[in-house]
């Protein structure tokens, strides 16, 4: 074998890897929906229970995402790396034994942690692996086609295991995957550094963290609490001065956790905030319909995994289409995608307790279509919406969204739903769940019209205000 062959062997190598720890990521965002039923039964969680199960694993996540780039420039990416897979390993192992619901949403915060150190880290160590422009494009391509992939395939492979083994088993196959991926980085991925690593923002991550964990429990406990209990409006009161603080402190400090500069181009702004509206969307959808699917409608969590396949066959068709269409055309991926998670949506809130199979798994392809299109074209119209070398914080902040969105998602809608209930979820859910669905359906209007804004002309030269370099805290 020749020397560029073994070199090119070599970075596909390291672009497996870095794969391998986006795919658990993901994966792991989508395949517990399905087990959400059965937690609920064994460990006798209430609704808001199974939404912390969801909610604490994002919250943490998208908290910690650009804190961890900026720890990888520093002290090693291959190491940061490493340590989430250690991590998120460690947790998934925790929450297969977990004895109650208390503890599962405790590992699963730990599941995050080293989950969000390998979405930055590994973009880093593909962009250090492949320095060639279209190489490292290629690379990229794949990376978050991958993503993708991982998002629609969770449900179905989470209806497979909670059927077959039970739904411990949905942590289950994380370990091995993190502890084959320790294995292959040591032997494989190289160490790399930033040339001039930033410091810390301690204080900005505080208040991101503050904000998020006080919006979400507001959302999720106002139907249990109330609106006038003290622990929401104290939720609500530090939410609002956590933003605030948050957007006045990074505005002033020299290397800020988020640079507010970046949100005067319109195609990232944008992309930001189709990325936290769509993915709230997917969300949603994932939650609301495994409590449709095996609560009102009986059906095996097997079952309800194989009928959700029509939406993870669309996604993972248009996804790549996506990707090159939106090369050359933004505006097309953008515009179809968001409609038709609108138009699925509001078919969605047209289910009855027996509506027939082709109308459920008509509305999954059509949402399947419009998430297969909007999930490149998030990436792509951050990344376009920057000057090239602000392009890797443009992903994390597009990441650092989707993962937001998720959160902020699961938490409105079921919230919305659970305060509607009226009875057994098995009886009461359908007329319960049409409010949730109509609010996607405005939703992806909404982004819709975001779309149509920040993909035009003007929209285009808002871009040029970046002529000047700005500061960035993640890769």
């Amino acid at each position: 074998m020749s020397e560029s062959e073994f070199g090119q062997r070599r970075k596909s190598a390291i672009l497996a890897i870095s794969c391998m720890g986006v795919f658990v990521v993901g994966l792991d965002n989508t395949i517990i929906n399905l087990a959400l039923p059965s937690i609920g039964r064994e460990l006798q969680a209430s609704v808001s229970n199974l939404q912390w199960v969801i909610d604490a694993y994002t919250v943490v996540l998208a908290s910690l995402l650009l804190l961890a780039g900026s720890v990888g420039d520093r002290i090693g990416r291959k190491r940061v790396f490493r340590t989430g897979l250690v991590l998120f390993g460690l947790g998934s192992l925790l929450c297969s034994i977990a004895p109650s619901i208390q503890l599962l949403i405790v590992f699963r915060m730990l599941q995050a942690v080293g989950g969000s150190m390998l979405n930055p880290s590994s973009v880093s160590i593909i962009t250090n692996t492949f320095r060639e422009r279209g190489e490292r494009a290629r690379a990229i391509g794949i990376w978050g086609s991958v993503a993708g992939l991982s998002w629609a395939l969770g449900p179905v492979l989470g209806g497979l295991l909670v059927d077959v083994a039970g739904w411990r088993s949905v942590f289950w196959i994380n370990t091995p995957i993190a502890l084959v991926a320790v294995v292959l980085v040591a032997r494989f991925v190289p160490e790399s550094r930033a040339d001039r690593p930033r410091s810390l923002d301690p204080i900005g991550q505080l208040l991101v963290i503050a904000l998020l964990a006080t919006v979400t429990y507001a959302i999720i406990e106002a139907p249990q609490l109330g609106i006038r209990s003290p622990w929401i409006i104290g939720c609500a009161v530090v939410a609002v001065v956590s933003a605030i603080a948050f957007v006045r402190y990074e505005k002033r400090t020299n290397e800020p956790l988020l640079n507010m500069g970046f949100f005067a181009s319109a195609p990232f702004s944008g992309a930001a905030l189709i990325a936290v509206g769509s993915y709230g969307t997917v969300a949603g959808f994932l939650f609301l319909n495994a409590l449709y699917l095996q609560e009102t409608r009986g059906f095996s969590p097997l079952s309800a995994g194989l009928l959700t396949l029509p939406a993870a066959i669309m996604i993972a068709l248009l996804a790549p289409m996506s990707g090159r269409v939106g090369g050359n055309h933004p505006r097309i991926p953008v515009t179809v995608g968001t409609l038709a998670m609108a138009v699925s949506s509001f078919l969605l809130a047209q289910l009855t307790e027996h509506s027939p199979l082709w109308q459920v798994t008509g509305a999954y392809a059509v949402f399947g279509l419009g998430f297969g299109f909007i999930n490149p074209a998030i990436t792509n119209g951050a990344v376009s919406g920057m000057p090239p070398s602000q392009a890797g914080v443009a992903a994390a902040v597009a990441s650092a969204g989707r993962q937001v969105g998720a959160t902020l998602g699961v938490a409105v809608l079921g919230s919305v739903v659970t305060a509607r209930i009226v009875g057994p979820v098995s009886t009461g859910f359908v007329s319960a769940a049409h409010l949730g669905w109509l609010i996607m359906a405005a939703a992806g209007l909404g982004l819709f019209a975001v779309g149509l804004l920040t993909t035009g002309r003007w929209a285009l030269r808002t871009v040029q205000v970046f002529d000047e370099p700005l500061t960035v805290r993640a890769e």
